[in-house]
């Protein structure tokens, strides 16, 4: 099992002027290299490799001072970068997709730097060694695995120029649990965040409308400003901390409530979504607000580390079933209300979605637990609200 762990980065004057030499440097080569596979097929229809590029660096660094003054295995990974940006490309050309061609990298758009273990850095306690850098002190939150292997450290600048080290670390594989799982069925919304089969519903936050009159009113103010003055410059800094802040909550309160989920219901099932399809709707902006692909994200690997699973579910007209006796209520999205005339059952719409997906869940992984698909309401009764 491969896993990210980060830690905020704190280097003094010096060293944040050679992190972003570094940067600058390895954008360079980035922007090099891709000009060299461009030209490669205008003039000659010759495409280029990652191993040929790699094999003419030890000449480059001999001309080249700048090359030669980062780590070599840090500029092997940059072109690997790019390798791998060709291969999408090509991947997406067979598929009959956007192609979209690898783009050259700016000031803002080229952020992070890998190194391999044990070539370039070096972790002792809270500080962290950078070859050219130095020591720079790490804030160490919480200790990396025992059991962890180092893989990889991706030095990353941050939107606010706050710099990360983030450690991707290799674990031993955790066995399934195999004692029968607390199940829960899930249903993902905009005017409640979820709502859970156990008639349990969680708020949405809605971090960005929240913050959306400050963040136009700095909008606003910087667009009277001459761009590329001092003021321009610092409203942009602003602008740039708020969407932070926004993000910042966003993925606390997910990591939060999936941790939450985890720790109680190790089996998660999830309507299968086309949420890139969804977040193309007249409730774009929502949807970006809620954030939905992350938080499925983190349910996945929370959900694996600790022996469970999250499960895809038939998303279709989940709301149009009556839990309870699987007769076919029809409603519009207008009555938030679930009432079945065959038996009477009553609950809100959301809730009877979600029993209903624990319901198919149930019925694709153990057919044989009748009781529960019989009724279930009843399932789960948690003494305390989940989050």
């Amino acid at each position: 099992m491969l896993l990210s762990y980060s830690y905020r980065l704190y280097p003094n004057a010096t060293q944040r002027d050679d992190l972003e030499r570094i940067l600058a440097i390895h954008r360079g080569l980035y922007n090099d290299a891709l000009t060299e596979r461009r030209l490669a097929w205008e003039k000659q229809r010759k495409s280029i490799s990652y191993v040929d590029q790699a094999n003419q660096l030890k000449a480059i660094r001999q001309f080249d001072e700048d090359a030669a003054w980062v780590n070599f295995s840090s500029v092997q990974q940059t072109l690997r970068r790019l390798d791998k940006a060709f291969q999408a490309f090509y991947r997406r050309i067979k598929a009959g997709e956007k192609p979209g061609y690898p783009r050259y990298k700016g000031h803002r758009r080229f952020n992070s730097v890998c190194y391999v273990c044990n070539d370039g850095l070096r972790l002792s306690g809270s500080r962290l060694y950078i070859q050219r850098v130095g020591t720079v002190r790490m804030f160490q939150h919480r200790p990396l695995p025992e059991a962890a292997k180092i893989k990889m450290v991706i030095i990353k600048r941050d939107s606010c120029d706050n710099w990360y080290a983030i450690f991707q670390v290799e674990l031993p594989d955790v066995e399934p649990l195999t004692t029968p799982l607390d199940a829960i069925g899930i249903d993902m919304g905009l005017l409640s965040f979820i709502a859970l089969s156990n008639g349990e519903e969680v708020d949405n936050p809605r971090w960005f409308r929240e913050g959306e009159e400050r963040l136009a009113r700095l909008q606003r103010i910087r667009s009277r400003c001459k761009r590329g003055s001092n003021r321009y410059a610092e409203l942009t800094r602003l602008i740039r901390r708020h969407h932070k802040r926004i993000a910042n909550r966003r993925k606390d309160f997910h990591h939060k409530l999936s941790r939450a989920l985890v720790n109680q219901f190790p089996l998660l099932f999830v309507e299968d979504l086309n949420i890139k399809r969804l977040s193309r709707s007249h409730v774009a902006k929502s949807m970006a607000d809620a954030g939905w692909s992350q938080f499925l994200f983190f349910l996945d690997y929370k959900a694996a580390n600790a022996g469970g699973q999250r499960i895809k579910v038939d998303a279709r007209d989940t709301s149009q079933y009556c839990p309870k006796c699987g007769c076919s209520v029809e409603k519009s999205l207008a009555i938030r209300v679930h009432r079945c005339q065959s038996c009477g059952y009553v609950a809100p719409r959301d809730v009877a979605a979600a029993q209903v997906i624990l319901k198919r869940g149930l019925a694709r992984t153990e057919p044989g637990r009748k009781e529960l698909q019989a009724d279930v309401s009843l399932a789960w009764s948690p003494e305390a609200p989940l989050f």
